[in-house]
């Protein structure tokens, strides 16, 4: 029997939760906010679905076991998606940079890696005005939710994308979950992800909780996991009309089995232009368009 708080807008649940071979059994009792002020905030993925008694609406995908997941990069001639230099490589121009704010604008959610936000420190919140209205006339939240994924957690509380916006969701290891929740406190919902952290677990939990749409938007790293792992339905890839040249930089994707390969091709569906720069889409899967 495990105790966990679940937290809502108005009332924090303490929930007693025990867990069987055929699911979990809930109790809840609501407790003001302020009781449990400062407190860490952690969960189990196998909460989402019984958090929903706590006043927290959530759409339910049936049939569907991931959300619809679209790479995004940009990169230069040789592959490379930044230098080495202690500043962020400027790779998109702002026409591509306009083009990549549309797509976000039709996603549920955006998910960077821990790398991402320590090297980039993004925001990950819309630019344009007109597309934030246009999301709120839909009846969505004004921006996508933003997640983070981090093996270890060791996340900075101050970074842009804790201090602007909703709050994001960030899945971590188990071993780091509690030290994860004390570091961020109230910034940021805290999510077992496993151990290490599975991305099938981490999309199985985005899916519950009513992402239809997933925007990656990297690093390296995690491309490489998704693209290696066939969790992948669409690539993005804006190319930049200069070369990096330097080995010791990161690349698009690292060393992998991949399942396109020269006897199993992706399909290139799309080529645009952004400004100076080529802007490749590839269908991936069979879920390929949605």
């Amino acid at each position: 029997m495990s105790y966990r708080p679940c937290l809502s807008r108005r009332f924090t649940c303490t929930r007693v939760v025990t867990w069987s071979g055929q699911g979990a059994l809930t109790s809840d009792n609501a407790v003001p906010r302020e009781r449990l002020a400062g407190q860490p905030r952690f969960r189990n993925p196998r909460h989402t679905a019984a958090r929903r008694t706590c006043g927290v609406s959530r759409r339910r995908l049936t049939g569907v076991d991931r959300p619809y997941t679209l790479l995004s990069c940009a990169m230069s001639l040789d592959g490379y998606i930044d230098d080495v230099s202690s500043e962020p490589l400027r790779l998109s121009s702002d026409a591509d940079i306009d083009q990549v704010d549309e797509v976000r604008s039709t996603c549920d959610a955006i998910l960077v890696g821990a790398g991402t936000v320590r090297s980039d420190n993004p925001g990950l919140l819309l630019r344009s005005q007109a597309r934030r209205e246009a999301r709120i006339a839909r009846g969505l939240g004004p921006d996508p939710a933003r997640i983070v994924v981090s093996r270890s957690g060791d996340l900075d509380p101050a970074a842009r994308i804790f201090a602007t916006g909703p709050e994001p969701i960030v899945y971590v290891a188990s071993p780091a979950v509690l030290k994860a929740s004390q570091r961020l406190g109230a910034a940021a919902d805290v999510v077992d992800a496993g151990d290490p952290v599975g991305l099938d677990r981490v999309l199985a939990d985005l899916a519950a909780r009513g992402t239809a749409r997933l925007l990656v938007e990297g690093g390296g790293s995690l491309h490489t996991q998704f693209l290696a792992a066939r969790l992948a339905d669409e690539l993005r890839l804006s190319v930049a009309p200069f070369f990096v040249g330097d080995s010791a930089a990161p690349r698009f994707v690292g060393d992998g089995q991949f399942p396109w390969n020269p006897g199993h091709r992706a399909r290139l569906v799309e080529v645009s232009q952004a400004g100076d720069m080529a802007v490749l889409r590839y269908a991936l899967s069979s879920r390929y368009p949605a």
